[in-house]
């Protein structure tokens, strides 16, 4: 369910599109759910729709020479999925992104995306955002890597993502942390015995 925060968001979103905008984006979006397991977008897709995340979660992989799928990223409520190769090099997706929960989106094709938005200038800046929040989401996951210890890395996940912890696998969290499952639960164990 939409809270109000993201109602309003959506609210001053349509204020600055035009009537054609508007019926644009409702004529185009589709409304989609996505069964737990079910793909997204698969490994070698050139799809290019943007799948606006109501409710549920995506995992996005990557599966290694051993044949072993390394979880990369993971998105939720109120997130944006889109197939990132496609839009910044071009080439078809590396990465398959799979609901681990029964998943509803609302999806529109960003070649369709782009027309509204050229269409309507104050759009413009809300797309430079998204890119820029991107960006900054991707140099903070790198500098984590860097500066802080695995366990630091688990503790600033848990603070800043506490709604998803029970949600999903700890392979998965593990994979996001960069660290083996293994190392995870040892972490967990060091701070439980601290807790006490």
């Amino acid at each position: 369910m939409m809270n109000f925060e993201t109602l309003k968001q959506y609210l001053n979103l349509a204020k600055e599109l035009s009537f054609d905008g508007v019926r644009d984006f409702i004529k185009s979006g589709k409304s989609q759910t996505f069964a737990p397991g079910e793909y997204l977008i698969e490994e070698g897709s050139t799809n290019k729709d943007l799948f606006f995340m109501q409710k549920g979660i995506v995992r996005s992989h990557i599966t290694n020479e051993k044949g072993i799928e390394i979880t990369m990223n993971l998105w939720w409520e109120e997130d944006i999925v889109t197939n990132a190769d496609i839009h910044l090099h071009n080439t078809p997706s590396r990465y398959c992104y799979v609901a681990i929960e029964t998943t509803k989106t609302i999806s529109i094709d960003s070649d369709i995306l782009e027309e509204i938005i050229s269409q309507n200038n104050p759009l413009k800046g809300h797309q430079k955002e998204f890119f820029l929040y991107q960006l900054k989401e991707q140099s903070e996951r790198i500098e984590s890597f860097i500066l802080m210890t695995p366990e630091e890395r688990y503790i600033d996940f848990i603070e800043s993502y506490p709604e998803i912890i029970n949600r999903v696998k700890d392979k998965y969290i593990a994979n996001i942390l960069g660290i083996t499952p293994e190392s995870l639960s040892r972490i967990r164990k060091r701070i439980t015995s601290r807790n006490r």
